[in-house]
């Protein structure tokens, strides 16, 4: 049987891919989980709709993390950490102490997107890198201040 897939699907083809499989595996697998249509005029018609849909949401995405890199490289944020000596700070700066100023700046990201190429352990500027997915990096410039006691 031909189907139309209409998702990725590793060893069998990407989205909009008329393949053939076998009547089984096509009328109890793909289709029932909408993984696939049986090939019609109708489904490649439909199938070109939502091609056509599936790429306005891909612009529409990568114009929001574009938008969100910006901002990012926009600002930047203090991070007041205590000292034991005049540079040396105690511990590091975590991802989740950036992603906790990033918030208070009304930047909702995850944590594991921010990339500290090496542990912030001194008073200073730093740049960290916010790696939004679909190749969009951001620059952060991170201020880490002494903590007055």
């Amino acid at each position: 049987m031909e189907v139309i897939l209409r998702v990725d699907i590793p060893k069998l083809g990407k989205r909009g891919d008329i393949v053939s499989v076998k009547d089984g595996y096509a009328r109890n697998f793909l289709i029932p989980r909408g993984l696939a249509y049986p090939k019609t005029e109708e489904n490649l018609l439909r199938v070109e709709k939502e091609k056509k849909l599936f790429e306005k949401k891909k612009e529409a995405e990568i114009e929001r993390l574009k938008s969100l890199s910006e901002k990012i490289s926009s600002i930047s944020i203090r991070i007041k950490k205590k000292t034991h000596d005049e540079v040396k700070i105690y511990g590091s700066v975590t991802k989740e102490e950036i992603q906790e100023a990033l918030k208070k700046e009304g930047i909702e990201i995850d944590k594991r997107s921010i990339e500290i190429k090496e542990p912030i352990k001194e008073l200073g500027v730093y740049h960290v890198d916010v790696n939004l997915g679909k190749d969009i990096v951001a620059k952060l410039k991170l201020w880490v201040e002494k903590e007055e006691v």
